[in-house]
């Protein structure tokens, strides 16, 4: 296991990184375990209400830097994620994730309907909106997870919210899928002139954000 100073340091390490080398490329293997972080995120009840797009075409790529403000990191990064959200929450899903539950628990669908009863009372109090916003909140754990596991991996990340989400999911072609488009992030390694590699982080004290009773 990771020591807890090499954690801090990993942390220590992330920031935003605004400039990406586009000659260095993430290794397979590395990737790979990415890839499982994403797979290996929590999800508010378990149903996982996502899906994350990989993008490695770079006529791709480049279409969706235009929805993104002309921001460099969609093309220069080594690999480069966008991640969709379910846009609702059906009966189907619920009965696939209760499906997966019980083959990875070793039981029965049956034996879970008490865990599905309670999801369908909580779904079943929202609005529409309420659900795809609740889809959407769960895709930032998976982004947090995501961003941690790279530092460790010494792999530099850049969250992107300054995209349009209707344009991308028009380029990515999301219409009828069921999903739609959250935000993305860029992932590779940071180039000898970004700047803001060497900047400090600006956080508030400690004892001001964290409490204890």
């Amino acid at each position: 296991m990771t020591s807890p100073a090499d954690l801090l340091a990993s942390l220590r390490f992330r920031y935003a990184t605004k400039q990406f080398d586009p000659s260095r490329k993430i290794p397979a293997d590395a990737w790979e375990v990415l890839e499982q972080s994403l797979l290996l995120s929590p999800s508010s009840c378990g149903p996982q209400p996502w899906k994350f797009l990989v993008v490695n075409s770079p006529e791709l790529r480049e279409s969706l830097r235009a929805a993104s403000w002309g921001q460099s990191q969609v093309t220069d990064a080594s690999h480069f994620v966008v991640f969709l959200t379910r846009t609702d929450f059906s009966d189907a899903d619920l009965d696939r994730w209760m499906e997966c539950l019980a083959a990875a628990q070793g039981s029965t669908v049956e034996s879970l309907s008490g865990y599905r009863s309670m999801i369908t009372g909580l779904v079943t109090t929202m609005l529409p909106d309420q659900i795809s916003a609740w889809n959407a909140n769960q895709s930032y754990i998976a982004l947090g997870q995501f961003m941690a596991s790279a530092a460790t991996l010494g792999i530099d990340t850049c969250p992107m919210e300054g995209l349009s989400p209707l344009a991308y999911d028009e380029i990515l072609g999301l219409a009828d899928t069921g999903y739609r488009t959250v935000f993305a992030c860029a992932a590779g390694y940071r180039a000898a002139t970004d700047k803001y590699a060497e900047m400090p982080k600006a956080r508030f004290p400690l004892a001001e954000v964290i409490e204890h009773r």
